[in-house]
C-alpha cells in the first residue's frame, strides 16, 4: 500500500497515527505529494482528482480516499473495532466526534490559506474570523467533553482531536488555545507521550 501525505497535513497525520496505532505503518509505502492552492499537480490530479490528502493506494491500483475513511480500512484490516467501534452508541458519538473535529480542521486549513496564500489585496477578513470562530468554539466544545473522551481506549475522535491540537500548534502558535482550554492541553501533553504522536508531529 502507499499513502500519498504532506507532513504538515494533520490528516495525513491522522492516518498516520493510527497505521502506526493498529501495527499497519511497515505495511505502507509513504508517497509525498504538494497540494498547495495554485500550484497545478496533474500527475497527482490523476490519482485523486480533488488533489486532497491522504490518499490510500492499494496493491491492486484501487484507492481509498478521505482521511476517515483509510483509518476505517485500516481499522477493519486490522481486524475491526479497535479504533472505530463496530456498533452500539459509542460507534456514533465517535463517528459525530470525528465529523465536528473534521470539520475544525477544515475550517482552520482555510484560514492559513486566507492569510497566508491569498494575495492581501483579496483577503477577505470577516469570512476568515468566521472560519476561525466555528474553530474556536469546537475547542471549547471538546474542553467540557475531554475528561469523558479521554476515559476511553485509544479512537478515531481522539487522533482527530490530536491532529487539531497539533495544527493549532504547527499553524496558529499564538492563537492562545492552551490558556483557553486547559483540560485540551493536558489531554495534549498526554497524547505526546505516544510514540505514534511524536513521530507523526509536523515539522518545526
Amino acid at each position: 500500500m502507499k499513502l500519498t501525505f504532506s507532513p504538515a497535513s494533520p490528516f495525513a497525520r491522522k492516518v498516520r497515527i493510527a497505521a502506526i496505532e493498529l501495527g499497519l505503518i511497515d505495511r505502507i509505502e509513504f508517497m509525498p505529494v504538494t497540494v498547495a492552492p495554485g500550484t497545478p499537480n496533474e500527475e497527482y490530479s490523476k490519482i485523486h482528482p480533488l488533489k486532497k490528502l491522504p490518499v490510500l493506494i492499494l496493491d491492486n491500483g484501487e484507492i481509498v480516499a478521505d482521511s476517515y475513511v483509510i483509518v476505517e480500512y485500516l481499522d477493519e484490516l486490522a481486524g475491526g473495532g479497535r479504533l472505530i467501534p463496530a456498533s452500539g452508541p459509542l460507534r456514533w458519538k465517535i463517528k459525530s466526534d470525528h465529523s465536528l473535529l473534521q470539520g475544525m480542521l477544515d475550517s482552520m486549513l482555510l484560514c492559513r490559506y486566507e492569510t497566508m496564500v491569498r494575495p492581501k489585496e483579496l483577503r477577505w477578513k470577516a469570512w476568515s474570523d468566521d472560519h476561525w470562530n466555528r474553530a474556536w468554539k469546537g475547542m471549547a466544545r471538546f474542553e467540557g467533553e475531554v475528561d469523558a473522551m479521554a476515559a476511553r481506549p485509544l479512537d478515531i475522535a481522539q487522533i482527530a482531536l490530536t491532529c487539531v491540537l497539533g495544527y493549532a500548534d504547527f499553524r496558529f502558535p499564538d492563537c492562545g488555545w492552551r490558556k483557553a482550554c486547559p483540560g485540551l492541553d493536558a489531554f495534549y501533553r498526554k497524547m505526546l507521550e505516544r510514540p505514534s504522536v511524536k513521530i507523526s508531529a509536523p515539522p518545526a
